[in-house]
């Protein structure tokens, strides 16, 4: 396993990011999903992993100021030869901490029903999908969650301790 530095995103590390997570989601185009402002923002809440000076992975994330016991996470990338490493636990567990310390006791996500190894990795961390009428593979599925034919898993996870 590879040895990797986990520290918060800093606004420099936005180009290095978007430079690489379309190839790392395999040429879909997700580089408009993460705005500069996000790493200028919520670097307290985000966090990169390196490994020999690159970006290995990296997990975008903030509170809500709507409701000030939740945060988010936005986005979350890893590298695809570093997947299997334990970096998308590891960063997830450094923002469960950060939300944690903050006062927040449930963290948020969505992906999309297409994402399977999404799916399995958050029921894995110990996230619950929303109840809905609409099952995609037995998964729970909120449609047109971010507009039309734009359908979503939504999960929530409640904090019980600082880091998870």
């Amino acid at each position: 396993m590879n040895q990797y530095r986990i520290r918060h995103a800093e606004p420099e590390d936005y180009q290095s990011v978007i430079n690489v997570v379309d190839e790392w989601w395999g040429g879909r185009q997700m580089s408009l999903m993460l705005p500069r402002l996000f790493f200028t923002h919520f670097h307290p809440t985000s966090f990169v992993a390196e490994s020999n000076g690159r970006i290995a992975a990296f997990l975008i994330g903030f509170l809500s100021q709507t409701f000030p016991e939740e945060a988010y996470i936005h986005f979350v990338g890893v590298h695809p030869d570093c997947r299997r490493d334990g970096l998308g636990r590891s960063l997830y567990e450094r923002f469960f901490e950060a939300a944690s310390q903050r006062g927040c006791r449930v963290v948020r996500c969505v992906t999309s029903p297409v994402n399977k190894s999404s799916i399995a990795f958050h029921l894995r961390m110990g996230f619950t999908p929303k109840h809905s009428d609409k099952f995609i593979d037995g998964i729970p599925v909120c449609a047109g969650y971010d507009g039309a034919g734009e359908d979503r898993v939504v999960f929530s996870k409640v904090l019980t301790t600082a880091g998870g």
